[in-house]
């Protein structure tokens, strides 16, 4: 099976060196409230959010991997923000740690370890056989309340990528000229995915949850990352979503360290003081704010008060 290896990941970053020419070619991503699709909304918020996506909203931490582990033990930003809701908003989280978003259509391998983490390692947070998209779709059809579907995919296809080019002459340059067709076809995906959920009966809000820099005064790796953020806010905003800026609550927590999301605290601390590129608990809070802030006023809650009942879940 594959393994799941942070140093591989982290790597990921210098390799994408270069691609910030990619993403300062795109119009600065325009993050807060759309329109939206407010068909599902209403005035009353008891019903059902569904978490979509990868290893970010499952809540994985590789220092609690083992075959076996239960997902109880790993708490991403959904169940964060479903803990701040006070309208009975009921949470299904069918992320899965190294889905692509071609995994989460298809079900199958190739992925960046998905497929082998649900047959060797543990169950995830909902218990599904097929894909992802499957899943979903049942789940919208059969839940009409279902309010909002949070995304947050497309930084494994990357990983993917950067893997496939470990052993070209130039790894670097390999993956370059092959970032453009990746985020095309994340796009592409995307599309498919958010059609296939309204031809399921789905009528509330996409909201994309957009990835952070480990570093942000890195040029290369944050340009790498806004690339992909704007795909995942473009198309999303295009089928009337809206975004939670996650980019920016992790940058804004970092700039006190030098942009640094590891001295920040917000991504996990490895034992050889090195850090994974998944976040903390405080840096997943900072992505369930991101996602409430996107949804609205009409977050049924005090945000501040109602963190306090999340001590529990704050303790590493």
């Amino acid at each position: 099976m594959r393994r799941f290896s942070a140093a591989r990941l982290v790597a990921a970053g210098s390799v994408l060196a270069g691609a910030v020419a990619l993403a300062s070619a795109v119009p600065a991503l325009a993050v807060g409230h759309s329109a939206g699709h407010q068909g599902g909304h209403g005035d009353a918020w008891a019903g059902h959010y569904l978490a979509l996506g990868d290893s970010v909203p499952f809540g994985y931490n590789p220092l609690r991997v083992k075959p076996g582990v239960k997902p109880g033990v790993f708490v991403g930003y959904p169940e964060l923000a479903a803990r701040m809701h006070d309208g009975g908003l009921k949470l299904a989280n069918a992320a899965c740690p190294g889905e692509t978003s071609t995994s989460l259509i298809a079900g199958t391998r190739p992925d960046n370890g998905c497929q082998d983490y649900r047959q060797f390692i543990g169950k995830l947070h909902r218990n599904y056989t097929g894909s992802q998209l499957a899943y979903a779709e049942a789940f919208v059809a059969k839940h009409h309340d279902t309010k909002f579907i949070s995304m947050s995919i497309g930084a494994n296809d990357v990983f993917v990528l950067q893997h496939s080019c470990a052993t070209a002459p130039s790894p670097n340059t390999c993956v370059l000229a092959g970032l453009p067709g990746v985020l095309d076809t994340i796009k592409n995906n995307l599309a498919t995915i958010y059609t296939g959920l309204r031809a399921a009966g789905f009528t509330g809000d996409f909201v994309a949850v957009t990835y952070y820099s480990t570093n942000y005064s890195d040029p290369f790796t944050t340009g790498a990352v806004g690339a992909l953020d704007q795909v995942l806010a473009g198309v999303t905003t295009a089928f009337g979503g809206k975004v939670a800026d996650g980019f920016g609550a992790f940058q804004a927590a970092a700039a006190a360290f030098g942009g640094d999301s590891c001295a920040a605290g917000l991504l996990i601390r490895l034992p050889d003081n090195t850090c994974d590129v998944h976040p903390t608990r405080s840096g997943a809070l900072l992505l369930a704010k991101a996602l409430r802030t996107a949804v609205g006023a009409a977050w049924p809650c005090d945000g501040d008060h109602h963190e306090g009942h999340l001590h529990g879940y704050l303790v590493h």
